[in-house]
């Protein structure tokens, strides 16, 4: 229920509505627009590629070498752009912060970019889409990349003075995913009827189960 409800305080109760898809509650790192379908990826790690191994020192003995690994970077960044648009994939969702040479070329090669993704929000957004965390480097990249999740649509949402990204997903189980937007005068409202709904919806849920059972 966390992941698929936003209290927007501000705004009278019958401004309250349910929207279809999920909110999330951060705004897009980077954006380009796109019209119908798209393909998105979950990632689970930075994309800013390491220059050795984990527990490999890398020392740099001149500013040349520094410049050189920095170009190393960028290149390589730009070449997993490059392949994720060569496969379609337009939305990256990810859990972790993405360094500022990312959402350059991702803006580059129109990739629109979702970072701080909450565990339980990437949990759910599995669960809704069937997609696992892909992860870049760990192979050949001329791989077709078939780890994407269907996206219906993708878009900045406005609340009062926070904005969101609003997101639908082509669904692999029956659960079909919606967003109560929930509107009060002030917070302490809003989270007095978010519980009274929660319990609502688990009393419902005991209640379908004894039927089932």
């Amino acid at each position: 229920f966390a992941e698929l409800h936003a209290a927007v305080p501000g705004l009278p109760l019958a401004s309250s509505r349910v929207l279809p898809g999920i909110v999330l509650r951060r705004d897009f790192a980077a954006y380009c627009p796109t019209d119908g379908e798209l393909r998105a990826l979950l990632i689970a790690e930075p994309l800013r590629p390491a220059l050795t191994a984990p527990g490999v020192e890398f020392v740099v003995g001149s500013e040349g070498q520094y410049q050189a690994s920095l170009r190393w970077i960028a290149e390589r960044t730009e070449a997993l752009m490059k392949h994720l648009q060569s496969n379609n994939v337009k939305l990256l969702l990810s859990s972790a912060k993405q360094e500022e040479v990312v959402t350059y070329y991702a803006k580059l090669y129109g990739v629109s970019v979702v970072e701080c993704l909450s565990s339980e929000e990437m949990a759910l957004i599995s669960e809704i889409t069937g997609v696992s965390p892909y992860t870049p480097f760990s192979d050949n990249m001329d791989r077709e990349i078939t780890e994407t999740a269907v996206v219906t649509f993708c878009q900045p949402l406005q609340l009062v003075s926070k904005r969101c990204v609003h997101i639908g997903f082509t669904s692999v189980c029956a659960f079909q995913p919606h967003c109560l937007i929930l509107c009060g005068p002030v917070d302490g409202v809003n989270e007095q009827h978010a519980a009274a709904l929660q319990e609502a919806f688990t009393m419902l849920q005991q209640l379908f189960k004894a039927v089932d059972q």
